[in-house]
């Protein structure tokens, strides 16, 4: 059975926007295949703006979130398993979803290798 995960992770998103809100990410950076400047993490968590003014090419899959963002002014590529996304909210308010750490998925991908994106 598929993981309700991304589907919760796009529509939040999507109501996020549709209420002109900006949508953060709060990401498990502790996981092996997170893709994430890593001078930003904290306490290995990391909090990201995924509003289309702040990204470029979004793309938010059953399997990965990716994008390209820039940061201190340098352009980089983010790489997210939707299993290390730990919560999705807007920042102007903080309604969203908070996920369980038990939903973590500590183990790599079925065929053993990173997604294309990461």
């Amino acid at each position: 059975m598929l993981s309700t995960q991304p589907y919760l992770i796009r529509a939040i998103h999507e109501w996020i926007l549709d209420n002109e809100f900006t949508p953060y990410l709060l990401v498990n950076a502790k996981n092996d295949y997170v893709q994430v400047p890593r001078q930003f993490v904290e306490d290995g968590k990391i909090v990201l703006n995924i509003a289309p003014r702040a990204v470029n090419d979004l793309e938010i899959s059953n399997d990965h979130i990716h994008f390209n963002a820039r940061f201190d002014g340098k352009s980089m590529e983010v790489g997210i398993p939707i299993a290390a996304v730990l919560a999705i909210h807007a920042k102007e308010n903080g309604q969203g979803m908070v996920f369980s750490e038990e939903d973590w998925d500590p183990e790599p991908p079925a065929n053993g290798k990173k997604s294309p994106h990461l």
